[in-house]
């Protein structure tokens, strides 16, 4: 396993203002919705959930069939900005997601980039066989986290978004 976490990043330009599209990210309520049906999905902590700085939920989903709980508290809350939830029981040995959202325009239209950061180590990688541990990374976590992302980007589309994407801007 290596020292340093490895890094999910995934942006999507959504065409609508922040203040549209944050409200959405803000109620975990939600997450059910873009959370692909094979891995059983489901918040445990009564509704409705407050979102801010210490904020506990607990869900429950099904890793390859293996039902696990898992804890996540929000590190970081800055609406519309930005928050941050952090695993503290669950299937990772570190799972950090930052959410952050950017207001952008071009020409008349106006967008907002959300970008998914996940800093993460996968608990069940062997620490002996390090060509070994990064196939199993390559080929099964990785490959699993960015298929799920997938699903999340094809949904938000569809719940959020009626019409074509706005253009993705050079930075």
């Amino acid at each position: 396993m290596p020292r340093d976490p490895y890094i999910l990043e995934v942006t999507q330009d959504i065409p609508l203002p922040l203040d549209d599209v944050f409200p959405f990210f803000a109620s975990p309520e939600n997450l059910e919705a873009i959370t692909p049906p094979w891995l059983n999905f489901r918040i445990l902590t009564p509704s409705p959930i407050p979102m801010h700085e210490g904020s506990i939920i607990d869900y429950r989903i099904s890793l390859r069939g293996i039902p696990l709980r898992w804890r996540t508290r929000i590190d970081a809350y800055d609406p519309p900005l930005l928050f941050i939830d952090r695993q503290i029981r669950g299937p990772y040995l570190l799972w950090e997601h930052t959410h952050l959202f950017e207001q952008h325009s071009s020409g008349a239209t106006t967008f907002t980039r959300m970008t998914d950061r996940v800093r993460y180590l996968p608990r069940d990688i062997p620490r002996a066989v390090p060509l070994l541990g990064g196939l199993l990374h390559k080929f099964f976590v990785r490959a699993e986290l960015e298929r799920i992302f997938a699903y999340r980007r094809e949904k938000l589309a569809a719940l959020l978004v009626s019409k074509p994407q706005a253009p993705v801007l050079s930075s």
